[in-house]
């Protein structure tokens, strides 16, 4: 078989977040920091949701999806960044970036439409509540996160396939602690119009449908919220939203900064720094953001504990 992408450059050097020595072992300790607490967080949340009974709802099965999608992407990007921390040259073969652009892809444009779905959610359970067990059966909801998944890989599929027709002929160093759409397509040496129309076309879709979904779904929860007389039910109705929507702007406010721009104005210092909010401080939050604000995964987390110390 002929080979399908005719790059003669077999491998990739990741420039990093920066070339500065005394900075190195301090990034190196931070990250690694922030990784540990990205990885017990979200999966304690997930374990959390698994054995308390009474958070099995919609809601909740939404917010373990997010907390593995959280997980995976910041797995497939940090690892690789720590190593470029502690090595002379950080090196990623040509099949090794691909992938890692794929899965970084899915889990990015999955999260996108999770925040999308969670979002639909409380709408119908603040809007309809009388209709909100049927609305949100198990059924419904599997499939909302099914749909969710597949939209991850089908766009991280174009992306990646748009990628592999580039050529890459002779420079090798990605400005970057990772493999991403536009440091590899400043190193092309062939045209990267296509990939660039289908970039702005597909993060047009991934942002801006979940977005126009999400301030739809919260206009009719305010407006809902404000016919509320007493402040008390105002409140509860607004706390369970709260946490929602902090971690949905720090995530889409990141995300159409760094993608929602021609490529040629594109910075690439500016590039790295809402690069690092997405994909290592987002991932960090999220499990923070739900767990302190919210009443429910206190009270499991505190029957846990107590189950746990009276046996």
């Amino acid at each position: 078989m002929a080979d399908t992408n005719h790059s003669t450059v077999t491998e990739f050097i990741l420039a990093g977040l920066t070339d500065k020595p005394e900075l190195q072992l301090p990034l190196f300790l931070l990250f690694l920091g922030i990784y540990l607490l990205t990885v017990l967080g979200n999966l304690g949340m997930i374990i959390l949701i698994l054995l308390s009974s009474h958070l099995h709802t919609p809601m909740y099965f939404f917010l373990s999806s997010l907390s593995f999608i959280d997980l995976c992407y910041s797995t497939v990007i940090t690892p690789k960044m720590l190593v470029n921390f502690v090595a002379k040259k950080n090196v990623i073969s040509y099949e090794e970036c691909m992938t890692q652009l794929y899965f970084f892809l899915a889990f990015v444009i999955s999260e996108c439409h999770m925040l999308a779905a969670m979002a639909y959610d409380r709408y119908v359970a603040i809007c309809n509540p009388l209709l909100y067990n049927v609305t949100m059966s198990y059924q419904i909801c599997s499939w909302m996160v099914g749909g969710v998944y597949g939209m991850g890989l089908i766009g991280a599929a174009v992306h990646t396939l748009c990628m592999l027709r580039v050529v890459f002929c002779k420079a090798n160093i990605i400005n970057h602690y990772f493999c991403d759409l536009f440091p590899l397509m400043e190193l092309a040496c062939s045209s990267t119009y296509v990939n660039e129309v289908v970039l702005l076309c597909l993060s047009a879709f991934n942002i801006f449908i979940p977005t126009l979904t999400i301030l739809g779904s919260y206009i009719f929860i305010i407006i809902s919220i404000l016919r509320i007389k007493s402040t008390e039910g105002r409140f509860k109705a607004f706390s369970t939203c709260s946490s929602h929507f902090s971690a949905v702007s720090v995530f889409f406010g990141s995300l159409a900064f760094m993608y929602l721009q021609p490529f040629s104005v594109s910075s690439k210092d500016k590039g790295k720094v809402s690069s690092v909010f997405y994909t290592t401080i987002v991932p960090m939050l999220n499990p923070m953001i739900y767990s302190l604000r919210n009443r429910d995964v206190k009270l499991a987390l505190n029957k846990l504990f107590q189950k746990k110390f009276h046996v």
